[in-house]
């Protein structure tokens, strides 16, 4: 089929989140995972793409910089770019050249528990440490500094109890079942 959506992801680790998405996205027609981007050539997360067939784009945190990952997302041309934990900013050449088209899932409620360091245990440990009564997972296009473009979605849970690892299961769990869902939404009728 001609005119197949293009999406690309950006992960950095094991890569739970990635394979989430091939699972639930992979086999519709109209829609074509085209390239997994990775800044860590020992990351779980290449051996999940070679499982699925996906071709990967290895680099350094520099290429990120020096303009090689924009280079070859311009030759891709994807539709949406999925951040899957992936831990580095996004430069603004590329937020500038892909406005609106750039999506990360975040483990907390932005605004609060984002920024610079805030990802996996190190949110939940702080939203427990706050006494916080609830928590979730955002999502949201990613512009210029971390974890504050346009809110697409969000989703909260009620914390039952103080355990920051068992929170962050919760929250996983969600994350697993509704970013595929924002993924089509957004190529459907959001801004991309």
């Amino acid at each position: 089929m001609e005119n197949k959506k293009k999406i690309v992801v950006f992960a950095s680790g094991n890569g739970s989140g990635f394979e989430n998405i091939c699972k639930k996205l992979l086999d519709l027609e109209f829609l074509e995972i085209s390239k997994l981007y990775c800044n860590n050539n020992k990351a779980l997360v290449l051996d999940r793409a070679k499982k699925y067939g996906i071709e990967n784009f290895i680099f350094q945190n520099n290429d990120l910089k020096n303009k090689k990952v924009l280079l070859d997302l311009q030759k891709v041309k994807p539709d949406l770019i999925v951040l899957a934990g992936f831990l580095k900013k996004i430069p603004t050449d590329i937020t500038n050249k892909f406005k609106h088209k750039i999506i990360n899932i975040h483990p907390s409620l932005l605004p609060k528990y984002g920024g610079k360091g805030m990802y996996g245990e190190n949110v939940h440990k702080k939203v427990i440490e706050n006494n916080e009564k609830e928590s979730g997972f955002t999502i949201h296009y990613v512009d210029q500094n971390y974890d504050e473009g346009d809110i697409i979605f969000q989703k909260k849970i009620p914390i039952k109890k103080k355990d920051p690892v068992n929170l962050g299961k919760e929250v996983l769990k969600l994350e697993h079942k509704y970013y595929p869902e924002i993924i089509l939404k957004c190529l459907s009728d959001g801004k991309s």
